[in-house]
């Protein structure tokens, strides 16, 4: 039977298993949004801007662990994607979005509402497609989920002319993919692997980094056990963050620029690094001439392309996290004599003398809310259990402090690119996917209004996202970075007019709660976690001269780093995180 292109690509992604799409229509591509009109089995959520459409696909790729799906027009709406496929390209997000384009003989004429999206976002997507055929449709959708979802996973673009949606053709579904030049590898060397035994059993101060990639192949169990068996400390990025669990006496957090002091203490002081799926940013290395100066390393990354790009590494191993460590983990647990025990009883407690020493801090207030103290209330009074977006800046760097992570897939937020504005969506998409979970978006004042929008299509299709806006009435870490490196010139970092939010929430049929001192924020987030039909925005009017700390200056070493001063008044106590 023949099918039109549009009815060949919703037969396709129900064979792959989509059930949500996000999306905004246009011209060119209502041949598919018609088709939705009736469809029962694929729900489409209107989004009010195309870039809200791919973080929300985002965030739900992120909690489910499934590809997300995006549908927008052609020129503006697709040019809208763009910043949404960086951010899922930097952080390797499966997701697949589909584009509308102008007629195939129309296209490089500057017709109406034409843009070249497959040359505008081949710098930033795995691959992207454009649909010259409607014979290779059905093909090229089973590669495009194929490869977003393969080997390194990432965004795939596929560009819909409207000629090609409306044609007809018989519909063949591919049984397999084979791509000539594209072969994952998943098992790792074998050698290697047996490499890294022997290093792991000689190491005297070796620790773990975690990242992304472990996430993403689901190898937290493994990895966890690898620390078990070894007892070697692990230390998480920030995309690893839920990797490993927070909680854990083996955690020692997040590194880098803002890490804890005893994450960065323990890397400068490390003989073995066994990185797993982390490509070694540059907020987490500081100073490349001064990381981890006595260490070897082992690197284990399904992408070759990211072992060896950033630091020297001494065993390379190219593989899946999980395969990889799964069989790490048999061989280090068939050795009968581990000399590693008793020598790892030194390493950890000259580690637990620098937590001792440095650890997580804030100087709390009865006065004025420290944003801390908001985070630590979401922790406790959600029981570690809340999917957590952030947008990006001090809000980000706070909730990955201060909120433990104990699961995967349960934080969400823009690590490579740090694009303000994708929270609240990225969080829209993880309730979608699990409309009984929690889901809190920790915000700033100014990155929420970057679509705030979204807050219409919370309230139409009854989304009830949190949304916990530390309101500073600046653009707080570029205002840190003017006090601390600027001689306190606040160029353009005061927003002078900052919205009621309680208002804004309230005009859009929303819940909007406030709280001002520190006795009113448990009462505000016990409310907003009542609601269950509704996206709830609670104001938090926090100090403004609050600081992310630790801190590594640009440049610098990771061990080189800056500290809160002490409070003058005697009144203020220091809270430890415990």
């Amino acid at each position: 039977m023949k099918k039109t292109g549009a009815e060949i690509v919703i037969e396709c992604l129900k064979r792959e298993g989509v059930r949500h799409i996000f999306g905004y229509p246009g011209g060119v591509i209502l041949n598919i949004f018609d088709l939705l009109y009736d469809e029962k089995d694929i729900q489409l959520i209107l989004t009010r801007h195309e870039q809200a459409a791919v973080h929300a696909a985002d965030g739900y790729a992120r909690a489910s662990g499934k590809v997300g799906v995006a549908l927008v027009t052609s020129g503006p709406g697709a040019t809208n994607t763009v910043t949404g496929l960086a951010t899922a390209y930097m952080d390797s997000i499966p997701i697949v979005v589909m584009s509308g384009q102008v007629p195939t003989k129309l296209i490089g004429n500057d017709a109406f509402q034409e843009a070249d999206i497959v040359g505008i976002t081949r710098p930033c997507t795995k691959h992207n497609f454009l649909v010259k055929d409607i014979k290779d449709l059905a093909r090229i959708m089973r590669e495009a989920f194929y490869i977003a979802s393969s080997g390194r996973p990432g965004p795939v673009l596929i560009d819909l002319p409207k000629d090609v949606t409306g044609d007809k053709v018989p519909f063949q579904w591919p049984d397999s993919v084979r791509l000539r030049s594209y072969n994952p590898r998943y098992e790792g060397n074998k050698f290697m692997i047996k490499q890294a035994v022997n290093a792991i059993q000689k190491a005297k101060k070796p620790i773990i980094i975690s990242g992304g990639g472990t996430v993403l192949s689901n190898a937290a169990q493994e990895l966890r056990e690898l620390a078990e068996v070894t007892d070697i400390p692990v230390i998480m990025t920030l995309m690893g963050l839920g990797s490993f669990p927070g909680t854990h006496r083996l955690s020692l957090g997040m590194p880098g620029m803002h890490g804890t002091y005893y994450a960065n203490m323990a890397i400068q002081n490390s003989d073995l690094i066994i990185a797993v799926g982390m490509r070694f940013d540059d907020r987490v290395t500081g100073r490349l001439s001064d990381f981890a100066p006595n260490a070897s390393i082992i690197h284990i990354d399904i992408d070759p392309t990211s072992i060896r790009k950033n630091v020297p590494v001494d065993i390379p191993i190219v593989g899946d996290a999980k395969k990889v460590l799964k069989i790490l983990v048999n061989l280090l647990k068939q050795e009968k004599d581990r000399q590693w025990e008793a020598i790892r009883k030194a390493w950890l407690k000259e580690i637990q003398s620098w937590k001792k020493a440095r650890p997580l801090t804030y100087h709390y207030s009865e006065d004025v809310i420290k944003p801390q103290y908001v985070v630590e209330k979401l922790y406790e009074l959600t029981k570690g259990n809340a999917i957590i977006s952030t947008e990006v800046g001090q809000n980000q760097m706070w909730a990955a402090q201060f909120y433990k992570f104990d699961k995967p897939r349960h934080w969400l937020t823009s690590g490579g690119l740090g694009t303000m504005g994708y929270g609240f969506p990225s969080a829209m998409g993880a309730q979608i996917a699990f409309p009984k979970k929690t889901v809190i978006d920790i915000a700033g004042d100014g990155s929420i209004q970057m679509n705030i929008q979204e807050l219409a299509t919370c309230v139409i299709y009854k989304i009830p996202v949190k949304v916990a806006i530390l309101n500073n009435q600046y653009l707080g870490m570029v205002r840190q970075w003017q006090e601390l490196f600027y001689n306190e010139r606040y160029s353009h970092t005061h927003l002078d007019l900052v919205p009621d939010f309680v208002k804004v929430a309230e005009a859009y049929g929303a819940v909007g709660l406030r709280a001002e001192k520190p006795s009113e924020v448990e009462p505000v987030i016990k409310e907003a976690l009542k609601v269950k039909d509704r996206p709830v925005f609670m104001d938090f009017i926090v100090d403004w001269k609050e600081k992310v700390y630790p801190m590594v200056p640009a440049g610098a070493a990771i061990d080189e780093m800056i500290f809160e001063e002490e409070p003058e008044k005697k009144k203020k106590k220091l809270r430890a995180v415990k």
